[in-house]
Parts: C-alpha cells; structure tokens; sequence
C-alpha cells in the first residue's frame, strides 16, 4: 500500500518545483502564463504526466504546447537539481481541457439563473391565477319566510 503514496508525493513535489522554475527561470516567451494543475507519477516513478492550463486561444495554446516541448530537456535538469530522485522521470506535458469545461458550466449555470430571475420579474406578483380555478358559482334560491 506505501508503493501508492510514494508516486503521489513525488507528483506534488514536481508539481510545485515546475511551477517555480516556469515562473522563475524559463524566460521563452512562447510559454506564456501557463499553470501546472496536475503531476500524475507512474508507479515506477520513471514516468510523469504535467497536466497544464494557459491563457489564450488555440493559437497560443499550441505555441505553449511547442514551447513546454523545447524547454522539457532544461526543466528536467532543473528539477533533478531541486528534488533528491535516484532518476529524474521524464516529462510529458499535455493540455489540461477541465478548467475550460469547468468554466463554460459555470457559465451556462450563470445563464440558467438569471434567465430565472427575468421570467420572475416578468410574471405578476400577485396571486397566480392560471394554476388554481374558481369553482362556478350557482346561484342560491332565495330563502323563503316562515308563514
């Protein structure tokens, strides 16, 4: 069972080392403002998945895509530098779609609410009429006097 932690903790601490060294000492100006969301370690450790967000259309994403690709030799070294690993893994970086599935439900949810909120504004305030009926009304006989 302490073979998955292992991968797991490695995984953060490449993550929060990638995230520094991009922030901090990769100055290629294709990789833009780029996030690390995610490190996923084979259980080997020989293996590690970057999971990654940017800022921009497709274009700058595939220049970031093409840039993390050109700077992954220099960030494996910075890493291996940084963390005590008998062997480095190597890097694969791939796009993190979530985030950007996260927010256009966002969005939409943002939408359904206020669409709700003008349909309440828009309907009279007082009782609602269309869902309850009022029974017809028959007219009483009149009452007749005592003789």
């Amino acid at each position: 069972m302490a073979q998955g932690t292992r991968p797991a903790r490695v995984g953060e601490e490449l993550r929060q080392a990638l995230a520094e060294i991009l922030a901090r000492e990769v100055h290629d100006p294709g990789i833009g403002f780029v996030t690390i969301t995610h490190v996923k370690v084979s259980p080997d450790l020989q293996m590690a998945r970057v999971s990654y967000t940017s800022l921009g259309d497709d274009k700058a994403r595939k220049e970031t895509e093409r840039a993390l690709g050109r700077a992954t030799p220099f960030l494996r070294r910075a890493v291996g530098q940084r963390l005590r690993l008998r062997r480095v893994p190597e890097l694969l970086f791939h796009f993190d779609a979530s985030v950007e599935h996260q927010a256009r439900i966002e969005r939409i949810l943002i939408d359904l609410a206020d669409e709700r909120r003008s349909r309440a504004e828009s309907e009279p305030t007082g009782a609602d009429t269309s869902t309850t009926e009022t029974p017809p009304t028959t007219p009483t006989p009149p009452l007749k006097e005592p003789s």
